[in-house]
């Protein structure tokens, strides 16, 4: 693989804003890997961007299994020895329309198993490779829902969306893109949080005002930012988003 072509993971790329993200970053020529968990919906998105003439790979990889993420990272090095993007997409929203009191510990656990273990995971493993390359990108995609200083605003567009499980999960993950901007600073590696913001999607029934195509656009830009771009900051498509 030539040096100038940049190599992208984005995680839970069959469908909706990862799709997406995995499309514009290839309209750049970034050679995209289509990281999934589901090997035949992996299939059908990389033929339907095949069909496009847009070349990507697919890599199986399940954020809540570690095994699956080493194994990935295996496969990533011995193909093409390092990484420049990694584009942690992969999300679930399990308590939209539930009360607090009716949303179970399981359905939290299983939402920081992916929204934040499986991120941390991720970015363990993945950080060797990224280390390689001449300018890594990290982008983590949270959501608005994630910032505290928003949720205690009742002026917020999203103010009454108090979801237990999905925003206190993307408060998290803002946390972690903290502290690895803290343990990277001063390396050639960026990371940073993106809010998408309330796109039409799988993981809230279709129901955001907003495309997935506008959504993806702000993930893209913090994953090809220059040497002089931000770094340990949270965006969305107007700019900064509050902590």
């Amino acid at each position: 693989m030539k040096q100038n072509i940049k190599i992208a993971l984005v995680t839970g790329a069959n469908k909706g804003l990862g799709f997406e993200t995995a499309k514009q970053l290839s309209a750049l020529n970034v050679k995209v890997l289509l990281g999934v968990r589901n090997k035949e919906a992996g299939e059908n998105a990389r033929k339907t961007l095949e069909s496009q003439g847009i070349d990507v790979e697919v890599v199986f990889i399940d954020v809540s299994d570690e095994n699956s993420i080493i194994k990935a990272r295996k496969k990533i090095d011995s193909d093409y020895g390092r990484l420049d993007i990694l584009v942690n997409n992969a999300g679930v929203m399990l308590d939209l329309g539930q009360k607090l009191d009716e949303v179970s510990l399981d359905v939290i656990k299983k939402t920081f198993e992916v929204n934040v273990f499986g991120v941390m995971t991720t970015i363990k493993h993945m950080l060797p490779l990224l280390r390689k390359s001449d300018a890594g990108r990290i982008v983590n995609v949270s959501s608005g829902l994630g910032s505290l200083h928003q949720n205690a605003d009742p002026n917020y567009m999203y103010y009454p969306y108090k979801l237990l499980a999905y925003n206190s999960s993307k408060s998290a993950l803002n946390s972690v893109t903290l502290s690895y901007a803290f343990e990277l600073k001063g390396s050639k590696i960026k990371i940073n949080s993106a809010d998408p913001g309330f796109c039409k999607t799988d993981l809230n029934g279709n129901i955001g005002p907003k495309s997935p195509e506008e959504g993806a656009k702000i993930a893209v830009e913090l994953a090809t930012l220059d040497e002089k771009g931000p770094h340990g900051g949270f965006f969305d498509s107007n700019g900064i988003v509050p902590w």
